[in-house]
């Protein structure tokens, strides 16, 4: 994506060190739901890696309770994705009368070509909200991303971090979670940026959390529903 786009997660694509995107088919295994003794094996791995976990049971628990851990007035980056499409997070964030959304705001300076104030402004909202591609058994989270824009915020930037995501995407390890984005992930995003962009995805760049050592920045709500990929 161009550099003067406004800044998106793009559930792209994970992928090992020597070796590219694969072009087959999703396949069936990074697709199926977590088992409760994964999910409670995942959910104490990440709590003691510093990353608090919250386990609801669908979809519209879970956009509640991310609404309800964003305090009135707060300022908020929702990064592009499909699990807060589905949720609808996405559009009850932008048109929410008790939050600053910053997406608006950084359209506006791309269509006034203040590239560089656009840029400024999407690396450290004070909270982003967004997805992860992979959860492994011990406690690290995957992101993978075309443009690169979300990983500088999940990183460090973002005052704090809120990720949703299905529990199909906990794996065993960090192999795994590699496999699941290249042969899972990216074939899906693929096909839909070819439809929504004109142009597929690519696999750029690579975040693994192992750890946040800040207390209290990052959560995790964890769905026992299948959305995004």
């Amino acid at each position: 994506m161009s550099a003067a786009s406004v800044p998106r997660t793009l559930p792209a694509h994970d992928v090992s060190p020597t070796t590219g995107p694969s072009t087959t088919a999703p396949t069936d295994e990074f697709g199926r739901l977590a088992t409760d003794e994964e999910i409670a094996r995942a959910v104490a791995a990440l709590e003691q890696n510093g990353i608090r976990t919250i386990v609801v049971p669908d979809a519209a628990t879970a956009k509640a309770t991310v609404l309800g851990l964003l305090p009135e007035g707060s300022e908020v980056f929702d990064g592009s994705s499909q699990t807060l499409e589905t949720l609808g997070l996405s559009e009850a964030i932008r048109s929410s009368p008790h939050l600053q959304p910053v997406r608006p705001l950084l359209m506006q300076m791309m269509t006034e070509g203040r590239l560089r104030d656009q840029r400024k402004a999407g690396a450290a909202p004070d909270y982003f909200v967004g997805s992860v591609h992979a959860i492994t058994q011990d406690g690290r989270l995957v992101v993978a991303s075309a443009s690169g824009s979300q990983l500088g915020p999940y990183a460090y930037g973002a005052g704090s971090v809120i990720w949703v995501a299905g529990t199909q995407k906990i794996v065993p390890d960090l192999a795994a979670a590699f496999r699941r984005i290249e042969e899972y992930t990216f074939p899906l995003e693929n096909e839909r940026a070819k439809k929504a962009y004109g142009q597929g995805s690519v696999i750029a760049k690579l975040l693994v959390i192992n750890r946040e050592v800040q207390p209290g920045r990052a959560t995790l709500v964890l769905v026992k529903e299948n959305l995004g990929y």
